[in-house]
């Protein structure tokens, strides 16, 4: 289990850019 497994994240601007690189790590990492 890492240190973001099951924790919640708010990314706004996720559709392009910075916030969509970090949606998809996040969601890599299991985070909600």
């Amino acid at each position: 289990m890492n240190e973001f497994e099951g924790k919640t994240a708010v990314i706004t601007g996720a559709a392009s850019g910075i916030g969509y690189a970090l949606a998809e790590k996040f969601a890599q990492e299991k985070m909600k």
